[in-house]
């Protein structure tokens, strides 16, 4: 395991996993603020359940496709992941699009969830456990997707798991004591770092499967950081000066 590419890879794991993870337990909390901790918890311990046995599931299935071709493929896919969260990031930097607010996505997760007691008394636990069900599932699936993309081919995959695995428990020990919404967590922050890491292992990766012979190998993804980072930062400052003069 060489260093220069595990690291980035855990650390993409990680931030990536905290910030879905904290978008999760809003709503996790939503539902048992109204139901309680039961159906909340059996909901969201089936949705890591079902996430855990799609890395299982998939990540032998990528090993026996073509390196280059996975790596290709995987390089597209992480470069528009991360242009994504990074154009967001940008944006909201820039006052272009507002911050997501934990507090406010509680305040009207919870008002939907009493609005379905006062329609349907009877399936209220199960309602309850499905919502949070589909939330761990659908902020899930997107961390799923970079864990084995940054894992599959260097053999980081374990790594980048437990990078993703300790995130979301950080995540679930803070909500288990606050029992709110984490609403101090610098989210677009961590979505810039994140979209600018993902960005650079997308065109490293494109890079690995067309057989560009990068300089210094690994360690061209953080100067591929690096740029990207000075572009996004330009961006946030053009955008700001483009808002004012209007």
């Amino acid at each position: 395991m060489i260093w220069t590419t595990a690291a980035p890879a855990v650390t993409t794991a990680f931030l990536s996993s905290l910030v879905e993870a904290v978008e999760a337990l809003t709503i996790v909390l939503a539902v048992a603020s109204i139901r309680g901790w039961r159906p909340a918890g059996t909901g969201a311990f089936a949705g890591v359940g079902l996430l855990v046995l799609m890395v299982v599931a998939l990540g032998p299935l990528l090993n026996r496709i073509p390196l280059h071709r996975l790596q290709l493929v995987i390089g597209v896919l992480l470069l528009l992941f991360g242009m994504r969260w990074l154009r967001k990031a940008i944006l909201r930097a820039a006052g272009v699009i507002a911050f997501h607010d934990e507090a406010t996505a509680f305040a009207t997760e919870t008002e939907e969830l009493r609005d379905q007691a006062r329609r349907h008394e009877t399936r209220l636990d199960w309602l309850a456990g499905l919502a949070s069900f589909k939330a761990v599932v659908l902020e899930g699936l997107e961390v799923v997707f970079i864990v084995i993309a940054v894992g599959t081919g260097r053999g980081l995959l374990g790594a980048a798991s437990l990078g993703a695995l300790s995130a979301c428990l950080v995540v679930v020990a803070l909500g288990f004591f606050v029992h709110r919404p984490l609403t101090r967590v610098p989210e677009n922050t961590l979505k810039f770092v994140v979209g600018v890491m993902l960005s650079a292992f997308g065109v490293f990766w494109i890079g690995e499967g067309l057989g560009v012979p990068w300089p210094g190998e690994d360690f061209a993804i953080p100067v591929f950081a690096a740029l990207f980072l000075m572009v996004a930062l330009s961006a946030v400052v053009l955008t700001r000066r483009t808002r004012a003069d209007h």
